[in-house]
């Protein structure tokens, strides 16, 4: 559906829209594909005037485990393929954050890197008990152009999130739903997230459309104010020999 790459199932049950990031075997990890097809997800979803909510999950047992690394290593070497990488996050963020349909989260495993950002751009999160949210950016020598560092201090404080963006240390699901990363904890995401739809779906469509846009102006202008220095800076540290240093080391650990 939306003619997407396979990495990207979209699934439809009337006006609800399922959405499973599908590399499971590599828990999800993000690759060109993957990341390219979310680029293109938020606009299609949000001009299917059939669809009015969209559950968003992981296929297996993670939401996403970041960037794959053999990806990561790539955009250091390929400038072209990195200048495409970077304007796509900057149309994921700014897609989510125009989307017209209200989006929920089911964290059914590990949301790190740009996972744990789909989370952060939803509009309601649940997250099973065992999961956690993680932005690693910093750790692997990178500005988190699309990441945690853009949009957390809408949902916490600024120390906390600072904490978190400057070390990239895990935040369990309670402490994510204490610090306002989540809405719930729960045993089954998926079930929980989908009630929560059904939910939307019973509202006024122009309503509650409307009513997300207006929330969603005070992200979209705090983004704003904020992507263009994260964009360049990322590019920046795409090339720096902290990155392929560590890029190189995990990439060995690998093989």
């Amino acid at each position: 559906m939306y003619d997407l790459p396979e990495e990207i199932h979209v699934e439809a049950d009337g006006p609800l829209r399922v959405i499973t990031l599908n590399r499971p075997d590599a828990l999800n990890a993000v690759n060109d594909d993957l990341h390219t097809g979310l680029a293109r997800l938020w606009p299609r979803l949000s001009d299917d005037r059939a669809a009015r909510v969209a559950v968003l999950t992981g296929a297996g047992k993670a939401f996403s485990a970041g960037g794959d690394f053999g990806y990561l290593a790539e955009l250091g070497r390929d400038a072209d393929l990195r200048a495409k990488t970077i304007a796509h996050g900057r149309d994921i963020v700014l897609g989510m954050a125009r989307c017209r349909v209200p989006v929920i989260a089911a964290v059914n495993g590990p949301a790190v890197g740009l996972g744990c950002s789909l989370v952060a751009l939803s509009d309601v999160a649940y997250i099973a008990e065992t999961a956690y949210l993680k932005d690693p950016h910093v750790q692997v020598g990178l500005v988190a152009a699309d990441g945690g560092p853009l949009t957390w201090p809408l949902h916490t404080s600024l120390l906390l999130a600072k904490e978190y963006a400057l070390t990239g240390a895990k935040i369990p699901a309670e402490r994510a739903r204490e610090m306002g990363l989540v809405n719930h904890v729960v045993a089954d995401p998926r079930t929980e997230a989908l009630a929560c739809a059904k939910r939307i779906l019973e509202l006024p469509r122009q309503a509650v459309e409307s009513t997300k846009r207006l929330l969603n102006l005070h992200l979209e202008r705090a983004v704003l104010a904020t992507l263009d220095y994260a964009t360049t800076a990322e590019d920046l540290s795409f090339q720096t020999e902290d990155f392929r240093a560590v890029i190189t080391a995990l990439t060995a650990d690998r093989n």
